[in-house]
């Protein structure tokens, strides 16, 4: 059970402090430093949680290392639930700071979203699903690459979170960045309707970058498993 709390504590953290970042900063820090928001996050988490979850925090993740024979189907869908409650929770907190609780109408929680209305330079749904599959790919690759055993594990966070800044920088003018579905759903309960009928690009597209991501993986490095 510690494992599975690890990871909703992980997950509402990434929420909190990512989508934050965007809500109560963004002006301030621009997409520069809520991409950092997110990869930062990420990156202290795998060494807060790591040893005890591995620090998924994430269901494409949890979705890759399954394929990649790294955890058992009962650990992946009970991590899956729990970064899902993660997520919610921080969704939570930052709509309830900015409705300064609940006084005022949040103009935003840090959705994710596609076309002209949603999307933050209004790229179109099909721009949208192609970079979350690609660059979900890519950040499962290396997160794979990164946990190997034949790999220096002591800096796979840097490697991960440093992934994860330069995914944002490309990808929040897109979508906002999502390459996480429950990143995706938490701040979706509360923006409205439009953020949530918008919400199945965000899981379907992840996932398949997930799947993508660990049989490229498993094509360039046969036989070998996450640590």
């Amino acid at each position: 059970m510690k494992k599975y709390v690890a990871e909703m504590l992980g997950t509402m953290f990434l929420v909190l402090m990512g989508c934050g970042s965007a809500v109560f900063a963004g002006d301030y820090v621009g997409f520069l430093g809520i991409a950092f928001a997110f990869g930062l996050t990420v990156l202290v988490m795998c060494y807060a949680i790591g040893p005890i979850s591995g620090c998924h925090i994430n269901p494409a993740v949890t979705v890759g290392v399954f394929i990649n024979g790294g955890i058992e189907r009962k650990d992946a869908l009970m991590y899956i639930l729990f970064q899902f409650i993660g997520a919610a929770i921080g969704a939570f907190i930052v709509y309830t700071m900015a409705s300064n609780f609940f006084t005022a109408a949040a103009a935003a929680v840090g959705q994710n979203g596609y076309g002209s209305s949603a999307s933050p330079a209004g790229y179109s749904m099909g721009v949208g699903f192609v970079a979350e599959t690609v660059f979900t790919a890519l950040f499962i690759m290396v997160i794979l690459g990164a946990t190997n055993p034949k790999a220096n594990v002591k800096f796979a966070g840097l490697a991960i979170g440093l992934t994860l800044v330069l995914i944002h920088i490309v990808c929040i003018p897109i979508t906002g960045t999502s390459v996480n579905p429950a990143r995706s759903f938490g701040p979706a309960l509360f923006a409205g309707a439009v953020a949530m009928g918008q919400l199945w690009l965000f899981i379907v597209a992840p996932v398949l970058g997930a799947v993508l991501g660990a049989c490229l993986w498993r094509i360039i490095s046969p036989g070998n498993k996450v640590a």
